[in-house]
């Protein structure tokens, strides 16, 4: 490949083609963007290539919010790349070889919804119910495979400021199965109703720990005062090698996440003036008011949240039900070679 054709690559834009298709998530369109650059690269060693993968990755990471997912494929393919054993008779064929592999991953990861559903299926007992958070694909293809072999119902939290929880109480309830939305807020009020909470992942961590959308650190520490099982389900490939010790030591957190507004005396500012008010519809009292948060509000909340090890039961992967030591020990085997 010419050193032009090399130049004018964008690993941006070729991850973004490969996250339209709703079945590939961050961590394999990474991997897959990650691919095109080693067939647009003119590096000759793998010193040259394994940098260009380098700065790849770091051009992915710095142009986007939340790189976490993201970033555990990179981890993963970079790692591939640099532990492979090959016998190729010259460097051309290897970086072929590259290529052909992670595709190959990335073709085989696309199945393993289905086996981690499987897995959580012997889980699932018959007439269960279920609180899930937010929207996860994984979380959705269990929860429609139990439904297709045993009776469910399922609360699912609204997952504020974005709503995610509501698309899934959409196709769940397209499917048939009977579900609610409960207020992030009324967690604790449902908890004694729920048999175990199931949620998604954006990364298991090497503490054995979840990165999750926010409110999935709260939901699991009333799961465990309620004595209710707290499963997270994480195909492997969101495996990734950080050790978060509080929710500030994520890469997403910023300095203005929950912060105090100061005017520039150093004073708390007053409040901004919004018109995010919607007049509620006349019952009791025709003064009260819908308030919701600002965009500039919204922007100083968190995304995600970090749940520690402890307050997990068990985490279902397409390589095995793992306890969350035995994710930090299968991370290590992972990266050692």
């Amino acid at each position: 490949m010419s050193t032009s054709s090399a130049a004018s690559f964008d690993i941006y834009e070729a991850f973004v083609s490969f996250m339209k298709n709703e079945e590939i998530s961050a961590p394999l369109a990474a991997i897959l963007a990650l691919t095109k650059l080693i067939e647009t690269s003119d590096a000759g060693t793998m010193f040259e290539l394994v940098k260009a993968l380098n700065d790849g990755a770091k051009a992915l990471k710095a142009s986007t919010s939340n790189p976490i997912s993201l970033n555990a494929g990179c981890e993963l393919f970079i790692a591939f790349v640099t532990l492979l054993p090959h016998d190729s008779a010259s460097f051309s064929d290897l970086k072929l070889e590259f290529v052909r592999q992670g595709q190959k991953y990335a073709t085989e990861a696309l199945t393993y919804r289905d086996k981690i559903a499987n897995l959580a299926l012997g889980f699932i007992k018959d007439d269960s119910v279920i609180l899930t958070h937010s929207y996860s694909r994984v979380v959705m293809k269990t929860l429609l495979r139990a439904h297709e072999r045993k009776r469910i119902s399922v609360y699912v939290t609204e997952a504020r400021p974005r709503g995610l929880g509501l698309r899934t109480y959409e196709e769940l309830t397209a499917a048939g199965i009977p579900c609610t939305v409960v207020l992030d807020s009324a967690v604790s009020y449902v908890m004694d109703k729920v048999d175990f909470v199931l949620v998604g992942s954006e990364a298991v961590v090497e503490s054995g720990g979840l990165i999750n959308a926010v409110g999935s650190n709260q939901i699991a520490i009333i799961a465990q005062a309620a004595n209710i099982p707290f499963y997270a389900l994480a195909e492997s490939y969101k495996f990734h090698r950080l050790f978060p010790l509080s929710q500030d030591d994520l890469p997403t957190h910023k300095p203005n996440i929950l912060s105090f507004p100061l005017s520039p005396t150093g004073n708390v500012t007053s409040p901004p003036s919004t018109d995010a008010t919607k007049q509620a519809p006349e019952k009791y009292d025709s003064n009260e008011k819908i308030r919701q948060m600002t965009p500039e509000q919204i922007a100083c909340n968190p995304g995600v949240d970090y749940t520690r090890p402890d307050l997990i039961t068990l985490v279902f992967s397409d390589v095995g039900s793992l306890t969350p030591e035995g994710v930090s020990q299968y991370l290590v085997g992972m990266f050692a070679g």
